[in-house]
């Protein structure tokens, strides 16, 4: 690339093949323009660095499909309704274990720093940075103690049943 393309002159010749680049990831064209958009801003704060390399181009479809890739993450996690409940729900399960001395007994039972991440984590409901801080252990400690502890809990403690209901039961 010639030392004299500048930053505008860049986004005018190649922001059309940028955006079809874009389409050909997500298949979108809204979010086709928002990936080169975020693509060519974060260009911009990295201009004089990459543009000494001769490949601008190269390191905007680069963001572009990294960030392609971590939306796409996001999204399939998320579990979309068609409405919003209108009412609270309450899980009996949680309500059943939380009163199940059984529970205590098997968290009492574990090693102390597994013990307080699981705390922190559910009781107190704190992201694993915070409970790494509070800690003051790495996050990847947090997250394998709470692995640990977890796998030790399902071992050694099941909820107790449900109450079974009174009524006809009906084959299918």
């Amino acid at each position: 690339m010639n030392d004299d393309v500048t930053y505008e002159d860049f986004v005018t010749t190649r922001a059309q093949a940028l955006l079809r680049y874009g389409y050909v990831l997500t298949g979108n064209a809204d979010d086709a323009a928002d990936l080169v958009q975020d693509g060519l801003v974060r260009l911009r704060g990295a201009w004089d660095r990459v543009v000494n390399k001769n490949d601008p181009e190269g390191y905007v479809r680069t963001i572009m499909a990294r960030r392609h890739i971590s939306l796409w993450r996001r999204r399939r996690r998320e579990q979309l309704v068609g409405s919003v409940p209108e009412e609270r729900y309450d899980d009996r399960g949680i309500e059943r274990a939380e009163h199940d001395p059984r529970l205590w007994t098997a968290l009492a039972a574990l090693p102390p720093r597994q013990r307080a991440v699981l705390v922190l984590r559910y009781y107190e409901d704190l992201a694993d940075e915070d409970i790494a801080r509070v800690l003051g252990i790495s996050r990847g400690t947090v997250r394998s103690q709470a692995a640990r502890a977890l796998g030790k809990l399902r071992a050694d403690w099941l909820p107790a049943a449900a109450p079974a209901t009174t009524g006809g039961h009906h084959d299918r």
